[in-house]
């Protein structure tokens, strides 16, 4: 008889909380306020933040990131150059190339991404990468 069933791993409210906790501490520690979206495995969201002071509309561009990382498994800088700009036409601005987009995977199963925007692109990751460490234990880089 086969299985038809998979194990799934959830990324709880928990986490999405210390997530953001440890995203915004990184963000504070650099001095430059972040907007940092988490969203599920279809780009749903899980959880946002815009802290006081960052670009209001560095909200949306993290939302990409975060929406792009969950959808192709990869930073979004792995977007190869050749398609960046027609992707982003393609998409209407929903899939980005521009760097602080992580995917989020337990497991080796892909389950989330995180996008964080209104650094710099070297900013924008670290603060992600923050993120990620408060989930370390299950989360793969």
């Amino acid at each position: 008889m086969m299985d038809h069933t998979d194990q799934t791993t959830v990324l709880t409210h928990a986490g999405v909380m210390a997530m953001l906790a440890a995203a915004i501490a990184e963000a504070e520690a650099t001095g430059q306020p972040q907007c940092i979206v988490i969203v599920d495995g279809s780009g749903e969201l899980l959880g946002e933040v815009r802290m006081t002071g960052a670009k209001y509309l560095s909200r949306k561009s993290a939302r990409s990131k975060a929406r792009t990382a969950a959808s192709i498994g990869a930073p979004t800088t792995a977007i190869p150059d050749a398609v960046r700009a027609p992707i982003g036409a393609a998409t209407g601005g929903e899939m980005t190339a521009l760097p602080g987009g992580l995917p989020i995977k337990v497991g080796g199963v892909l389950l989330r991404g995180i996008g964080v925007g209104s650094g710099s692109g070297d900013q924008d990751v670290a603060v992600g990468l923050a993120a990620l460490r408060a989930i370390r234990a299950a989360t793969e880089f």
